[in-house]
């Protein structure tokens, strides 16, 4: 069995390199979204190739429909057109963890990948994980990472997450510490670059994000922390749950359970939920995202609005439930407000 997830990525026989998402997948292809393509005139290099890199959701899927088509189909258990690679024409996996193994025992590493390996090391050190539940993803996982790249950890299994968790909100509080949450500056910066995928005010944006502790910066770049359970605490396998499509929806509800809403894939379990616009279902059980700018969006008793795709899991004994999921168009959002 060819096992992918979350922050890992993968390169096919064209050189197209894809970015993994989520946990589950069919057992002859992966669920992952084009990243990097081989491009001439692209500004990232490896190897003497060029590479460009796409960004939006839109893009990605204007390239494959365009170019590599075969790389888009329509799922039937995801219930939806999603990008996804065959396992026989995967050429090299790349993966978090071995690459942080690599890169400790390399002779000669550039900045970025210092600073990397420096923040694995702080959050390794203050929180006692071991090295094996922390990897490195991104552009430095595969080498094409600028001399300004962001850095993108990783940390695998819910214990280990929870210490990281608990070490970041210390390092923000302690004094002349590496690590800072975003300021106004970087918050606005962020926003500019997120608001071509999720559109909200840059008010109700700042609200929300500056008091998230899985990004903000280090030693002044830019990070992102992505937390991933461990394979062993992952119970679904592909086609255990079918998702459905049955429209699109605005909603307001109370969360009440956030535990898994610092991971990615992230997920709210909500009550009193109340329908704003769209398909006409209040018994929504869950807000979902594949997305890790969804993680963090609110926490247990607050009240939210929420937009996105509305779908029906039917489980293979044929148990039902809704959820909104987030993150496919523009227009999808999760925003705190009063209750």
């Amino acid at each position: 069995m060819f096992l992918a997830r979350e922050g890992d990525f993968i390169k096919s026989v064209e050189g197209l390199i894809f970015d993994v998402k989520g946990l589950v997948h069919p057992e002859d292809r992966v669920v992952a979204y084009i990243r990097y393509y081989p491009n001439p005139k692209g500004d990232r290099v490896r190897n003497g190739v060029r590479y460009s890199k796409v960004y939006s959701l839109t893009e990605r899927d204007e390239l494959l429909k365009t170019t590599y088509p075969r790389y888009r189909l329509f799922d039937p258990v995801f219930g939806d057109y999603i990008e996804e690679v065959p396992i026989n024409v995967i050429m090299r996996h790349y993966k978090p963890a071995d690459e942080l193994r690599d890169l400790r025992k390399r002779l000669s590493i550039d900045e970025a990948e210092k600073l990397a390996l420096d923040l694995a090391d702080l959050l390794r050190v203050h929180s006692g994980i071991k090295w094996r539940q922390i990897g490195i993803s991104g552009s430095i996982l595969l080498g094409l990472h600028e001399k300004y790249s962001d850095l993108d950890i990783l940390v695998y299994g819910s214990d280990a997450c929870a210490s990281i968790y608990k070490t970041i909100a210390d390092l923000f509080q302690a004094k002349n510490s590496p690590i800072k949450p975003y300021d106004l500056t970087g918050i606005r910066k962020l926003y500019k670059f997120r608001s071509k995928d999720t559109r909200i005010p840059l008010s109700t944006f700042m609200r929300t994000e500056r008091r998230k502790r899985l990004q903000g910066t280090f030693k002044g770049r830019d990070y992102f922390i992505r937390f991933v359970k461990d394979w062993n605490e992952v119970s679904e396998k592909y086609g255990d749950k079918k998702y459905t499509s049955i429209g699109y929806s605005k909603i307001k509800a109370k969360i009440v359970d956030d535990s898994d809403g610092v991971f990615t894939p992230c997920s709210y379990l909500i009550s009193q939920v109340k329908v704003i616009s769209g398909t006409p279902i209040s018994t929504i059980k869950e807000v979902a995202s594949f997305r890790g700018r969804f993680c963090e969006q609110a926490k247990v008793d607050e009240w939210i609005v929420a937009q996105g795709k509305l779908e029906k899991v039917t489980s293979r004994n044929g148990d039902e439930y809704f959820r909104l999921l987030l993150g496919g168009l523009s227009t999808d959002f999760m925003i705190v407000v009063k209750g």
